[in-house]
């Protein structure tokens, strides 16, 4: 099979989006954050559908007022947030695959649930492999976000591509929800009774310091455990500030952090907070080892 390359022309953009796979795994005692996509689940569907490698890289597009141009043939799939999206003017569903030809234009509106929507890619986007990952991260790979005029390769045949339509459909309410399970942190014991209570009985607000990096709430807590030596932190931890503020880290969190690890997100845990929008309410179940 001849593949050539063909580009993904950025016409218009706000910001948040970028190219993502499954990230950079192995590097955190260089200093490296994990990164990949913010919501592995979606993520998943798309490169499942277009029969991609698991971890082929998509545009995860975290704000609406994205337009873009296709300067080849190709097949797309789109799973996560649901949006307004136009094909060449057309309205189409935010979820499923589509055809693509030569100088098609794609269109991203309001999101009217989640946050995060994915345009998987046949053989996914083919920008600079960094670090085993083709991942946008400030200071490794030469963009953080897409900008106008951007292009981005990907692979595409000499002639229109064809499939069959998958029959699934795209579970747009997995995410809708606002109980979301956790386990207890490394230093969840370190609180004491009457605080490890509040926060399982309490709801907390997603503040509008929300991005990659992390998750801030809105509501304090009284704390008074003191700040830790510095201790390995992943994407889901939850840290406790001095200040009461709990913080909950993302696919482009530090590596180490000295605020004490209350509580950890599972992986689909990450993705439901990742299509919560700002202002919205979460409540924590909280699953404790034994």
């Amino acid at each position: 099979m001849i593949r050539d390359i063909g580009y993904l022309k950025i016409l218009k953009t706000g910001p948040g989006t970028s190219v993502q796979d499954t990230g950079r795994i192995g590097y955190a005692q260089y200093g490296v954050p994990i990164s990949g996509a913010l919501d592995s689940k979606s993520f998943a569907w798309v490169n499942h559908l277009l029969k991609n490698k698991d971890s082929d890289a998509v545009l995860e597009i975290c704000q609406p007022g994205l337009k873009l141009q296709f300067g080849a043939p190709t097949l797309i799939c789109l799973a996560g947030a649901k949006a307004a999206i136009k094909l060449n003017g057309g309205i189409i569903a935010s979820d499923g695959i589509y055809e693509i030809r030569e100088s098609d234009q794609l269109e991203i509106g309001a999101f009217h649930l989640g946050s995060v929507l994915y345009l998987g890619i046949k053989n996914g986007f083919q920008s600079d492999k960094i670090m085993n990952s083709r991942s946008w991260y400030s200071g490794i790979t030469s963009s953080q976000f897409a900008k106008k005029e951007d292009q981005i390769p990907y692979f595409t045949n000499q002639d229109y591509p064809s499939y069959t339509a998958s029959k699934v459909k795209w579970d747009f309410n997995w995410a809708q929800k606002n109980v979301i399970e956790v386990f207890a942190g490394p230093e969840w014991k370190l609180l004491n009774k009457k605080s490890q209570e509040l926060i399982e009985s309490m709801q907390f607000t997603i503040s509008e310091l929300k991005n990659r990096m992390a998750v801030q709430l809105s509501e304090l807590l009284p704390n008074t455990l003191p700040e830790m030596a510095t201790a390995p932190v992943f994407p889901g931890t939850v840290q406790l500030t001095s200040g009461g503020k709990l913080i909950i880290l993302m696919k482009d969190a530090q590596v180490t952090g000295g605020y004490p690890r209350i509580l950890q997100f599972s992986e689909e845990g990450l993705s439901v907070l990742a299509q919560v929008p700002t202002r919205q309410i979460i409540k924590f179940q909280i699953k404790k080892s034994h």
